[in-house]
């Protein structure tokens, strides 16, 4: 039966292919007293419509302990249960004030303290850096690896519906210093959906892949990092490999 849940979205990260679920979305998010919790695995898209939820939505759901991640924050749908997305998104009225009184409940942590912890102990937070000085990105490859070329070919053929999923063929990353007073400084990549959304649409709407990736740094480093913002970053640890990513982005004005 596993546990009944009300959990506040705060990020989702770009689709991945999976064997088992066609692909994963890993998504995160609080519950009223500000704690930290993963849903993962979750087939996002291929869930009905009224299933689906927004960021700093409110949503209500059944939840079980994943066995397979030892991640204490790590949750995953009780099979079959249904999600139910409860009211709009938290309004970004007086300051963002009714998403910073839960999403900051328990304030902030360093990036150095968090990377201290063995994933085991901790592997969601939020940080609030002391400086984000660049906004990076590299090409990657565009395809798929063929383990993933032969699954989709395989799902189209024998399978469910096979929803297109295009590979972003760039890694975009912020480098910041956190304020542990011995910070070496940070780079972590950034899998938040809403940049890889936003680089297909701008580079659709302009047919250029360079003025698309200026697109998605002018929002994601000149608006949400800028000097009028109180940045935050929502992280949290891959599993395999156990290192900490840019989950999304939580960005107030700053409070004079």
């Amino acid at each position: 039966m596993g546990e009944a849940a009300k959990i506040l979205i705060t990020v989702k990260t770009y689709p991945v292919p999976s064997e088992s679920y066609q692909e994963l979305v890993c998504t995160a998010g609080v519950r009223e007293d500000g704690t930290f919790v993963r849903l993962y695995p979750i087939d996002y898209r291929y869930r009905p419509y009224w299933e689906w939820y927004r960021k700093y939505q409110w949503i209500e759901l059944a939840i079980e302990k994943n066995p397979k991640d030892p991640r204490p924050e790590s949750f995953r749908p009780v099979p079959q249960a249904e999600m139910r997305p409860l009211g709009k998104p938290l309004s970004t009225k007086n300051n963002w004030a009714e998403r910073k009184r839960v999403v900051l409940a328990q304030g902030a942590r360093t990036m150095c303290d968090l990377r201290a912890l063995p994933q085991d102990v901790c592997s969601l937070g939020i940080v609030r850096p002391a400086t984000v000085r660049e906004f990076t990105f590299e090409e990657i490859g565009r395809d798929w690896k063929p383990k993933w070329r032969t699954l989709f070919a395989q799902k189209r053929l024998f399978g469910p519906r096979q929803k297109p999923l295009e590979k972003i063929p760039y890694r975009f990353s912020y480098v910041f210093d956190c304020d542990h007073p011995r910070c070496p400084g940070h780079k972590m990549m950034i899998e938040d959906w809403e940049l890889g959304q936003l680089y297909r649409a701008m580079r659709d709407k302009y047919d250029d892949e360079q003025v698309a990736v200026q697109k998605v740094k002018d929002k994601f480093f000149g608006q949400m990092c800028g000097d009028a913002v109180d940045t935050h970053f929502f992280v949290g640890t891959v599993l395999k490999h156990g290192t900490w990513v840019v989950l999304g982005v939580f960005w107030p004005k700053v409070v004079p």
